[in-house]
Formats: structure tokens, C-alpha cells, sequence
């Protein structure tokens, strides 16, 4: 397979590497967009902590702030459970790609670490965020299990379970699928397929996290050949499949303040409609994965290699979108064809959005650069976008000796 350019290899290497020293030192603890009800302050205040206006309006405005006022407010870094698991899937690429006693070391700090994270009181396994989380249509505790936060991480564990054989990380993603099917509400369409909610408790339809359950029941039947995990993932599939539009595009979700059409949500309903496909052998859903990674590829990335943020407009240019360009193309198996644009966006980003310090900025807006340094959101998305670049191009990793 032909290598990246010699200078794009260097720069890719020297900014992960950079990246990675940042975590490290940081000891993969920090701050997240939506964390600001972890504020001591706010806790403190009388009244506000139980008004959802009150916690709507604190929530958005420590997320659109273009500097980061979370250490005066008490706000402090905390392990993310999403973020150990893309930690643990990166690692385990690295692994996979040049096997290294120090690499196995992280691989079990991270999966063994997840395991004690686990949302207690559900069905099954089961993982949320580590903050209270106020969004428009629905209101989050501390650590409220979700099938998004639960699939990256129960993916990471089997990703981990391949190199260790480690039992209890497969017996937690198995576990985690009774999570997905008796804990989550279903949202019915007329032919009988559903959608899964985001979490227990709100009745939401949104596409990409039902379509991340969809993907992690199907992976976990490629183990088990339980004839429930294909069924059910299937109709998930399906119901989603059921709302693309024409033109190939999803909308977030089926809510009238859900009507967006965004670059790394796409992403992600594309890499779960192809992880079912790839584990389950069914391809009846080859056309909407099709029509939807054309729509995906000509809409969100500029000639300079710019990840626009929604279908009609590029800013705020957020560093999630660029990490999931590289994941689609690894997943849908088209990381060759596109090498060039996914050179463009990554060398765009590296220039445009690291720090001095290697840590990655959160958003490029119009007028303004947040670089506040979001260990969940920017630094372990991009860590593990530059793991599966690796693992598509060995020669810049294999051969470097950057083990940490």
C-alpha cells in the first residue's frame, strides 16, 4: 500500500506524538463541552441547580465561550468514559500495527479502568458521561447510561478482547447489548422496525445513537450468532435507512429542533450502516450506504482540506469533523481512493488547529478560535483518528519506535 507523502509521514508522526504527550501528561483527565454543571459554584447557588432554563443557559454559555472559565467556576478534569474507550481503541490499533510490551501496558490500564466506570442499576453494562447534561430535549444525570457513550466503549473492549483474550472485556460488551435491548425506549415505524432512544430516560429519535446500538448488537453477533442481536440491529437499520433523504442526507434526528444536517453525525450513521453489513454478511442496505457516502463526500470538505461543521455552512469548523473523515473512509473501506483529500483535511488541521503545547483546538468560528483543550470532544477523537491513519498506512508508524 503507497505511503503518505514523506512530509505529510513526518507531520502526521511528530503531531501525534505531540498529541500523546499532552494526554499523558495531562493523565487523560480534562475538561468536556457539556461539563459545566460540575460546577462547584453552581451547585452552590440557590435555586438554579434544579431550573432547567437556568441549566440550559449555564450549559450552553460554558460551551460557546471562546475561553475556558471552567477552572474559576470549579468545574474540575475528570476521567471520560468515551474517551477512555477511543483511548483504548487507539492503543489497540497501535498494538496491532507494531505489538510493544508498554502498548499492551496502556491497552489493560484502559480497558481494566472502563470496567470500573460502568453505570450501576441497569440491565446490562452500561456507560454515560461524567456530568450532569442539560440539552433542549431532555436532561442528563451524572453518569446516565447511553447507547453512545455504551457502543464506543463496548466496541473499544472487544477491539482490546482480540489482542488479550481477556474474558471480562468481552463479558462486558455482551452484557452491554442487554443494556441496548431492555433499557432503551423504541420508537416504532408502521412496518414494525424502531429506533432505539439515546437513553433510558427520553424518548428521542435520533438517528446516529439508534444506529450505534444497531452496531454494537451486530458486532457482538459476530461472536455469538445470537439470532436476536442480528434481528434486532436489522430493524434498527432499517428504520433509519427508512428516513434518508433523496439526496442521500440524515437529519440529526426527527424533532423540528433536530432538522440539521451535519459532517461527523453522517459520519457515523455511515461506519454503523457499514459495521452491520460487515458483521452480519447482510447487504441489503449497500444502496443507502452508497447514495449516503457520496452525499457525505461531495458535501462537508472544501478543495483546502476545510471540515465544513453542516451541509450549508462550514463554520464553526469543529475538530471532531475531520477525525470522523478519516474513520468513515477506514470503515467503508475507501481510505485509498480518498488518501488525497483525507492528506488535505489532516495536514489543514494540523497547521490550522494544534496548539503549540500538541494538544487540538475544539472550534474554528468566524470571528473567533476556541482552543480550549477538550480531552472527550478533540484530543481522544483525534488520537484515535491518527491510530486508524496507521493502521492504513503502517510505514509511518511501524517504523518510527514512537512508543511512549
Amino acid at each position: 500500500m503507497p505511503s503518505a507523502k514523506p512530509n505529510t509521514s513526518r507531520q502526521l508522526l511528530d503531531s501525534f506524538t505531540d498529541l500523546e504527550n499532552f494526554c499523558q501528561q495531562e493523565g487523560y483527565k480534562g475538561y468536556d463541552p457539556y461539563d459545566s454543571l460540575n460546577s462547584k459554584l453552581f451547585q452552590n447557588l440557590p435555586l438554579l441547580p434544579k431550573s432547567r432554563i437556568a441549566k440550559l443557559a449555564w450549559t450552553q454559555f460554558f460551551k460557546r465561550a471562546p475561553v475556558n472559565l471552567r477552572p474559576l467556576v470549579g468545574v474540575p478534569k475528570e476521567y471520560n468514559p468515551k474517551a477512555m474507550g477511543l483511548f483504548l481503541s487507539g492503543y489497540s490499533n497501535l498494538y496491532c500495527i507494531a505489538p510493544d510490551p508498554k502498548l499492551l501496558e496502556k491497552i489493560y490500564f484502559f480497558g481494566d479502568k472502563i470496567l470500573e466506570l460502568q453505570s450501576k442499576g441497569w440491565s446490562g453494562s452500561c456507560w454515560g458521561y461524567n456530568f450532569d447534561w442539560q440539552a433542549r430535549a431532555f436532561f442528563q444525570p451524572k453518569y446516565t447510561p447511553t447507547v453512545v457513550a455504551t457502543t464506543f466503549v463496548s466496541c473499544a473492549l472487544l477491539d482490546a478482547y482480540e489482542i488479550t483474550h481477556k474474558q471480562e472485556y468481552f463479558d462486558a460488551a455482551r452484557s452491554a447489548c442487554d443494556f441496548v435491548l431492555k433499557d432503551l425506549y423504541r420508537t416504532y415505524d408502521d412496518k414494525g422496525n424502531f429506533s432505539f432512544s439515546y437513553s433510558p430516560l427520553d424518548k428521542s429519535v435520533v438517528f446516529n445513537a439508534s444506529l450505534l446500538g444497531a452496531r454494537l448488537l451486530s458486532r457482538v453477533y459476530h461472536y455469538t450468532r445470537e439470532e436476536e442481536l442480528y434481528q434486532e440491529a436489522r430493524k434498527a437499520v432499517d428504520f433509519a435507512c427508512g428516513y434518508q433523504q433523496e439526496n442521500g442526507a440524515w437529519s440529526y434526528g426527527t424533532l423540528p429542533f433536530h432538522q440539521w444536517v451535519d459532517n461527523f453525525h453522517t459520519g457515523y450513521n455511515l461506519e454503523c450502516l457499514s459495521d452491520f453489513t460487515r458483521y452480519t454478511d447482510d447487504k441489503s442496505f449497500d444502496g443507502y450506504l452508497k447514495k449516503g457516502f457520496d452525499y457525505y463526500i461531495q458535501t462537508f470538505f472544501t478543495p483546502e482540506g476545510v471540515s465544513k461543521y453542516y451541509n450549508n455552512s462550514t463554520y464553526p469548523v469543529d475538530i471532531h469533523a475531520p477525525t470522523q473523515l478519516i474513520i468513515t473512509l477506514d470503515k467503508l473501506g475507501n481510505f485509498e481512493e480518498y488518501k488525497h483529500l483525507a492528506e488535505k483535511v489532516m495536514t489543514w488541521t494540523i497547521d490550522n488547529m494544534q496548539s503549540s503545547e500538541g494538544y487540538f483546538y475544539y472550534q474554528i468560528n468566524k470571528y473567533f478560535t476556541s482552543k480550549i483543550p477538550y480531552m472527550r470532544w478533540a484530543q481522544a477523537w483525534m488520537f484515535v483518528s491518527f491510530t486508524v491513519w496507521f493502521k492504513n498506512d503502517v510505514s509511518v508508524y511501524a517504523g518510527s519506535g514512537s512508543i511512549n
